[in-house]
């Protein structure tokens, strides 16, 4: 049966919050590969080993923007950490045969945004 590849990448999300992992593995391709900032083009394996110990410490996820354009997810969120810390990431997902098979992530920046808003933080960390 065919889903809708928003629905796939939303109980994506949903199976970090609830730390499922037998939901995330019935998502995730046997050929799946993630790109973020830090890591370039882990398989599978490597990705269980790296990322998915992360849902210990996600409280919630919540949609900013949600869209698919046929086999790919453009997702942009706002999580909080189990220790109150927010954060907000924009990934790209592609969906085949109703499994994720590529995930690139670019990460966001803290919620509060640490500069005030209309201000901008240098790289030495003084607001301008």
């Amino acid at each position: 049966m065919s889903h809708d590849a928003s629905e796939i990448a939303r109980a994506c999300y949903q199976a970090y919050v609830d730390n499922d992992r037998t939901a995330i593995e019935a998502l995730i391709a046997e050929d799946f590969h993630f790109t973020s900032p830090l890591d370039n083009r882990l398989d599978r394996t490597a990705y269980f080993e790296r990322c998915w110990p992360n849902c210990e410490r996600i409280r919630a996820c919540g949609f900013k923007r949600l869209v698919a354009i046929g086999e790919t997810v453009f997702i942009t969120y706002e999580g909080e950490a189990v220790d109150g810390k927010g954060f907000c990431n924009t990934e790209i997902l592609t969906i085949r045969d109703d499994k994720i098979v590529e995930v690139e992530v670019y990460f966001g920046w803290s919620l509060p945004h640490p500069a005030p808003e209309g201000e901008f933080i240098e790289a030495n960390g003084l607001t301008g």
